[in-house]
């Protein structure tokens, strides 16, 4: 499950812990989790069914991270346990609590997005403050174009009311979201570069 090197260099950050097998099932879980805990701190917002949550920073730091399988991996199973917690009534409140079906979508978009940030990632995509805002604008817009769809099918909104609804009230939070990344990304690896020996 371990990400391709760039010539002598590990191709995205959790590449640089030791192990294998182990180090990865608790890096998916973990970003899993991680992504779980980001969507507790949701705040519902007027006139939109789609709460403000940190889940997108979560999905996309973790893509960048792990790699495109590791964070496919995390991002299913955080959809595929918040779906049979829903399903079973265990009562786990796993995705955000304002949120309800109508997000459904944006959740789905978790897994391409983290994919696709992982796979960029592991090709430089997040090495310097330039790659890594290009990194993560294509991942807000997979996020998007999956959530926006589902917003209209569930709720029965044109194109319009649900952009309107469903991405412009998100776009300042995902431009803060999407600095904060560019921002600790490339510091990191920066950051590696010097405290290797």
């Amino acid at each position: 499950m371990a990400n391709a090197t760039m010539g002598d260099r590990p191709a995205v950050l959790s590449d640089l812990i030791p192990g294998r097998l182990v180090r990865d099932a608790v890096l998916v879980v973990g970003a899993a989790a991680l992504t779980g805990l980001a969507a507790q701190i949701s705040v519902p917002l007027p006139d939109t069914p789609v709460p403000m949550t940190l889940q997108t920073l979560a999905v996309l730091l973790s893509g960048a991270a792990l790699g495109l399988h590791r964070a496919f991996l995390g991002m299913a199973i955080y959809f595929l346990v918040g779906q049979v917690s829903e399903l079973a009534g265990l009562g786990l409140t796993w995705f955000a609590p304002s949120g309800g079906n109508a997000t459904l979508g944006y959740v789905v978009g978790f897994i391409a997005a983290a994919s696709l940030v992982g796979y960029l990632a592991g090709r430089g995509g997040d090495r310097t403050v330039g790659r890594t805002i290009r990194t993560m604008l294509a991942g807000t817009a997979v996020i998007y174009a999956v959530g926006v769809p589902w917003l209209m099918v569930y709720t029965g909104m044109d194109l319009g009311t649900a952009f309107a609804k469903g991405v412009v009230p998100f776009l300042v939070g995902d431009g803060i979201k999407l600095v904060i990344a560019a921002g600790l990304l490339p510091a990191t690896w920066k950051l590696i570069g010097r405290t290797k020996p």
